[in-house]
């Protein structure tokens, strides 16, 4: 995945330098889930953008003329959407979306129901991907360090990272998604918003040293700015799960979590199968 960097870390060859760029995942056809009839997909990218109201305008009638629903957030420092339709929709959709540079290498969460979760088709401007009022941290620029799924799934067995410390497994959601479920032990800092995130681990900093700190949410977006803010507090041995719980659930499955994840949409929460709560 990262040649340079096995060297670098030859127990742990999946941890790349500050800045590097998430891993990308194959490209399409999408697999398929027998009895499931519809495609529910989750990505974001952090990438300048400057044509934000002809996008709004594209993709929204594009999305309606291929009766797709859910929320596409579009920013000066990138997109973040949540979709779900039948999934030759789905599929033609993201092969027109990755023909801009901009979102080719776009890595995407696949998840299937039985039933469409969202009730209509939003394409929102907004200020910010995701909301930390924290504008000096610019993902765009770079990366804060980030571990894969199966990395960490081998440090929580073995009960501490590749250099002996301790983890610390730091949920960065709010209050009412942890009652959902998530990883055993974690710390949470009853967040009523993510917002909040900036104040809480300034308080708490002096707990977290001489560990490492692997922050974690639904999908990976909003540790990428927690993440930066960490570093530039100083704080070191601090990774973020890439691609968040869900990735997780994909790669490893229900090891060393309890409960289900919440999700923002008419499923409410999801298993490790990926798979919605009975009667969602």
């Amino acid at each position: 995945m990262h040649p340079p960097l096995a060297k670098l870390y030859p127990a742990n060859e999946d941890i790349p330098q500050p800045g590097s760029p998430a891993p990308t995942q194959p490209s399409l056809p999408i697999p398929t889930q027998p009895g499931l009839p519809v495609l529910n997909i989750a990505a974001y990218r952090f990438v300048l953008v400057n044509d934000r109201d002809r996008l709004q305008k594209n993709w929204l009638e594009r999305c309606l003329g291929l009766k797709i629903k859910g929320t596409i957030l579009i920013a000066p420092e990138g997109i973040n959407l949540f979709l779900a339709a039948d999934p030759q929709a789905i599929e033609l959709w993201l092969s027109e979306l990755q023909q801009d540079p901009r979102f080719a290498d776009l890595e995407v969460k696949y998840s299937w129901s039985q039933h469409q979760p969202f009730e209509r088709m939003r394409v929102r401007l907004k200020k910010e991907i995701i909301r930390m009022n924290s504008p000096d941290l610019a993902p765009v620029a770079g990366r804060a360090p980030w571990i894969s799924a199966s990395t960490l799934a081998r440090w929580l067995d073995q009960g501490h990272d590749d250099h002996g410390r301790p983890i610390v497994m730091l949920d960065t959601r709010n209050a009412f998604e942890v009652d959902y479920g998530s990883f055993h032990h974690a710390v949470s800092y009853q967040l009523k918003q993510f917002s909040d995130f900036p104040k809480a681990i300034k308080a708490h900093r002096q707990a977290l040293e001489g560990k490492t700190v692997v922050s974690f949410c639904t999908g990976g977006i909003r540790c990428e700015k927690a993440g930066l803010l960490m570093q530039s507090m100083g704080m070191t041995h601090c990774y973020q799960l890439d691609g968040g719980i869900l990735k997780y659930f994909e790669t490893v499955g229900q090891r060393h979590f309890q409960g289900r994840c919440f999700v923002f949409d008419q499923r409410e929460a999801l298993d490790a199968d990926l798979q919605a709560m009975p009667g969602q």
